[in-house]
């Protein structure tokens, strides 16, 4: 959490997050269990916001969760009440916390319920605004395998071809993606944090909006009440923050889609990975796993004296990209499709892409010229036969090649055709 927040915190310090061009940040202090104390005073009268993301989870002994997840966070609040310094401060807690179903006899969540305590009642006593935050399991780049994320582990098995362990598939896990949570994070610096109440593990909505659905900061401020209380005379408008985007997904699930991503190299079949999707999310952290010998793989690529031709990437319903070679003065194609589809797109060189279509009596051929200066996409239409054809004698032409379906040897849908007799 803290290297993936401090990332972006930085990105926007610095002007390089377009999203956020109203949002000032000077410094960005970052404090570990391994950092001078004396730097705690010094940060704590100078900041303007707090993200308090110190805890323990894997101790010695059960006294250390309450001396991590309890202590530090009241080293904290009180280095801010010695400066009078009363700016936000968000607390990172865990579902653990409710104390409710499995969690029940949980010593770390008793833990971080205590600091929970902690912080609504410095809320109480100093008027500054809290935000606890209950998260679920969290997964993504740069966390640690063989630890506390589950998720972690099985990226880096398959990534790095060791073994693993699952006991049952059936579990299901609520899970949150880093890219989620850090931008609520953002959303809470700027007042936009969603909030809501708990029943045991389930959220409870209660974040006021505008007509439009975005989150009114002024509305929060003054719903919020006296010293953060989190209540109006109406009722609760939540003491508790959340994530709205989480995914419930089961180990089983997990698995099965870690050993489709690590067969890609052979399959260079791209997973389906809609917006928002857990899988483009779990994609992309499996990627972060992955050692170097892994990063680039080798393509098999056709050859002949023509040139090579070379499938990129397969998908499992919109067919694949390919990239095709010409050698100087070599016609390619010269056959026609009656459902496939495909897209020519010169990269590199000069050619000149012909058709036909098989049904016009006076055999008129359409033509265009293309190069790699130029770069423009040219269908090649169903029931047209068509050809491309190196102009250069001396460069190979390059050309990436969409096709709407994966090729099928059993049925190719290609017809040989000359263009022009």
């Amino acid at each position: 959490m803290g290297k993936n927040l401090c990332a972006a915190l930085k990105n926007i310090k610095d002007g390089k997050d377009r999203r956020f061009p109203d949002l000032a940040i000077e410094d960005v202090y970052e404090y570990d269990i391994d950092t001078d104390p004396a730097l705690l005073d010094t940060f704590c009268k100078d900041c303007g916001f707090v993200f308090n993301l110190a805890g323990v989870n894997r101790p010695q002994n059960q006294e250390e969760f309450m001396a991590g997840n309890f202590g530090f966070a009241s080293t904290l609040l009180d280095t801010l009440k010695k400066y009078g310094n009363r700016c936000p401060v968000m607390l990172s807690s865990s579902q653990q916390a409710s104390l409710t179903g499995r969690f029940g006899n949980s010593e770390y969540g008793r833990s971080k319920k205590a600091g929970e305590d902690l912080f609504l009642d410095y809320s109480k006593e100093t008027g500054a605004e809290v935000h606890v935050y209950r998260f679920p399991n969290l997964f993504g780049k740069w966390c640690r395998p063989n630890y506390n994320s589950a998720v972690a582990t099985f990226c880096n098995a398959f990534a790095n071809d060791l073994p693993y362990t699952v006991n049952d598939p059936s579990v299901e896990l609520e899970l949150l993606y880093i890219d989620d949570l850090v931008d609520e994070m953002i959303a809470c610096l700027k007042g936009e944090e969603h909030r809501c109440e708990f029943e045991g593990l389930t959220v409870i909505p209660s974040t006021p909006s505008t007509s439009s659905g975005t989150v009114d900061p002024s509305t929060l401020r003054q719903a919020q009440g006296p010293q953060g209380s989190g209540t109006t005379s109406s009722g609760t408008v939540g003491r508790y923050r959340y994530c709205p985007i989480t995914h419930k997904v089961t180990l089983g699930e997990i698995v099965e889609l870690l050993k489709s991503f690590a067969e890609q190299p052979k399959t260079l079949m791209i997973p389906e990975i809609p917006e928002n999707s857990f899988a483009k999310k779990l994609y992309s952290t499996y990627l972060s796993y992955l050692p170097k010998e892994k990063v680039s793989f080798p393509l098999k690529m056709n050859v002949d004296e023509r040139g090579s031709f070379t499938e990129l990437v397969h998908t499992l319903n919109s067919g694949q990209v390919s990239i095709n070679i010409s050698k100087p003065g070599i016609t390619k194609g010269q056959h026609w499709h009656n459902t496939k589809f495909e897209q020519f797109i010169v990269v590199k060189g000069h050619g000149l892409i012909q058709q036909r279509n098989l049904n016009d009596p006076e055999g008129k051929v359409l033509e265009w010229e293309v190069d790699g200066d130029h770069i423009q996409a040219v269908h090649m239409l169903p029931g047209y036969t068509h050809n491309i054809i190196n102009l250069s004698d001396k460069e190979d032409l390059v050309t990436v090649m969409y096709c709407n379906e994966i090729f099928n040897p059993n049925k190719p849908d290609t017809y040989f055709e000359k263009v022009k007799g």
